[in-house]
């Protein structure tokens, strides 16, 4: 691992701990207070919280904006950044942008099409892919360069991470394009939603038997289902999604009014389970406009309260 950037969440896994993470979407206006009460409700619970940037490409207030209300209120943000609306010269500069915040962790991800949201005839860029990404900002950060070969000043300091889906087609690529991501420089990744349990813990046989789990921190997702409908629609709409029938049937046997409280069962039982999987390093709780359930699930996986490691050092 390379030195230590200023990332309080970075600290907080070189320092051995089981790190917690979770998101929040931003709105679909102006008004800041819709993310500063997401991030009030779970802001003892989780080490850094995601913000999205324009997920599903639906147009939201920006995530690096959401990302500097989150740093003015004293929380350790992780700002996403995709290439999906952004060519090289505004990725830079939005990188620069967060970095003038002291923004220390950023997601590098590529982004959802264009044609499943609310401007499907807008044009994507894709200028980079979510690989080039990740090696841009290590660039502008252990070189100090931009793209074009200048020199910056004052480099940003970033925790570059990224997405990884064990359960996308082709599995027999899904640990090589790690490894890819590592040798790009990626040091922290975000898994996909994880439902089907032996098949993440085979992805992560495979991937400790490649040594990577010792070159990056894997964190494993987690999003509790509110309703069966909401299991069934995941895993026969949501592409890349591995939803066991064992799970939709084990939804759909609770009456409607428990299906909420059944949905976080299964997410704490995945997150006590996935403790023991050697290489998980910690959680991201993606738990989609349902933010006040974090402290429960939080809590009731036996990871609350949250270490401190800035008091250890």
């Amino acid at each position: 691992m390379k030195t230590k950037t200023p990332s309080k969440l970075e600290k907080f896994l070189a320092a051995g701990h089981l790190a917690v993470t979770s998101e929040c979407g931003p709105p679909r206006g102006s008004d800041a207070a819709t993310i500063t009460k997401k991030a009030e409700m779970i802001r003892d619970y989780v080490d850094a919280i995601n913000i999205t940037d324009n997920q599903t490409s639906v147009t939201r207030l920006s995530s690096l904006a959401s990302c500097i209300h989150l740093k003015l209120m004293g929380v350790e943000p992780t700002l996403q950044m995709v290439t999906r609306d952004r060519n090289r010269i505004a990725l830079q500069s939005d990188i620069l942008g967060a970095a003038s915040f002291d923004i220390h962790n950023i997601l590098c991800l590529s982004g959802d099409h264009q044609q499943f949201g609310d401007c499907p005839q807008g044009q994507n860029v894709f200028d980079l892919d979510s690989m080039q990404l990740i090696q841009t900002v290590k660039l502008m950060r252990d070189e100090g360069k931009f793209l074009g070969g200048d020199e910056i000043k004052r480099p940003p300091q970033m925790f570059i991470g990224a997405a990884a889906n064990p359960f996308a087609d082709p599995f027999e690529i899904r640990v090589p394009r790690l490894a890819k991501k590592i040798a790009a420089g990626v040091e922290f990744i975000q898994t996909q939603c994880i439902y089907n349990l032996d098949k993440f813990e085979l992805w992560m046989k495979l991937v400790r038997d490649r040594g990577l789990h010792e070159k990056v921190y894997i964190l494993a997702g987690v999003t509790p289902f509110k309703t069966a409908g909401m299991a069934k629609y995941m895993k026969n709409r949501v592409p890349g999604m591995d939803v066991p029938d064992e799970v939709v049937e084990r939804m759909s046997g609770v009456p409607k009014e428990k299906q909420a409280e059944e949905g976080i069962n299964i997410c704490v039982e995945t997150i006590q389970r996935l403790k023991e999987c050697e290489g998980v390093k910690g959680f991201h709780i993606m738990a989609i406009e349902w933010e006040e359930k974090v402290p429960e699930i939080v809590e009731r996986s036996g990871l609350y309260p949250r270490p401190r490691p800035e008091a250890d050092s």
